[in-house]
């Protein structure tokens, strides 16, 4: 079943003088296609101006569309109706976590989300255990947000999200405020409530270190789709990437040097453990 399906999805921001006068229309998005299915761990490239982000805003019904449409669980973004629903469904983590934690204690503030659904006292405090638990941040239930480092603000957010029990998370460049050892914190979350709990993912993103173990990555560019494919797929076409403005993983680079020299390496090798794997194998 799909979890989020866009059919040419169109979104123009206008620019507009101090008397409201027209001064010029951007098309962020251009009549973009997606279907993502429920269970999917998705990463969506793109430098920054490419329209990823706001691409992301509708997945969550923040935009609606100028022209096309957007279905979240079968829901049309543009009923109003459905916005609650929608919002229920995919929950969103932006990049800075400060902008989405307001309580003064850890577990007040992954409660408050479902709070305000009317979920009752009980089963609020068993989702506030289930998902401090999920992130790995239950130890830290009693502190205050403002001593957590980047990473692990961040995973409180997620912990939030995660305690309204929603079927997909949409990341907007989680981890573009944090230190490297907070973006391996993030990444390693998200991916358990992939593996483990099944939630569908979807990760907005410039890191090309953290699409390695999605099922599928979209690559933008002036909002539209320009590459998609699994992360191997895309990583093999390292040209191109740099091309589109995007930096690329250092082992793969490595491995296509090599490649070029004459190695008989594979093409789109993703981590070091690989490249390690097939250097073995070609001096045994």
């Amino acid at each position: 079943m799909s979890m989020i399906q866009t059919q040419k999805l169109t979104f123009e921001y206008i620019r507009r003088d101090e008397e409201g006068n027209v001064e010029g229309i951007t098309r962020a998005v251009d009549e973009v296609d997606l279907d993502i299915k429920e269970g999917d761990f998705i990463a969506i490239l793109g430098h920054n101006g490419s329209g990823k982000s706001t691409l992301a805003k509708h997945m969550n019904a923040i935009l609606s569309p100028t022209e096309g449409t957007i279905y979240v669980a079968g829901m049309d973004t543009r009923d109003d109706e459905h916005i609650w629903d929608i919002r229920k469904s995919a929950g969103m983590v932006f990049q800075n976590p400060d902008n989405q934690i307001i309580g003064q204690i850890v577990e007040e503030d992954v409660g408050f989300g479902p709070e305000n659904m009317g979920v009752p006292t009980e089963e609020i405090w068993k989702r506030v255990e289930e998902s401090l638990k999920a992130v790995g941040m239950y130890a830290y239930r009693k502190h205050s947000p403002n001593k957590l480092s980047g990473g692990q603000k961040q995973r409180v957010s997620i912990a939030g999200v995660l305690a309204m029990h929603p079927k997909c998370i949409v990341l907007d460049e989680p981890t573009a405020m944090l230190d490297p050892q907070g973006r391996k914190e993030v990444i390693r979350a998200v991916r358990a409530l992939n593996q483990v709990e099944k939630i569908t993912i979807i990760l907005i993103t410039h890191y090309m270190e953290e699409v390695v173990y999605a099922d599928k990555v979209f690559v933008m560019d002036k909002g539209s789709i320009k590459m998609e494919g699994t992360p191997k797929e895309i990583f093999s076409q390292v040209e191109k990437l740099q091309n589109l403005r995007l930096t690329v993983p250092q082992v793969t680079l490595l491995a296509e040097s090599l490649r070029k020299e004459g190695m008989p390496l594979s093409k789109g090798i993703l981590t070091v453990d690989e490249l390690m794997e097939e250097l073995k194998c070609l001096l045994l």
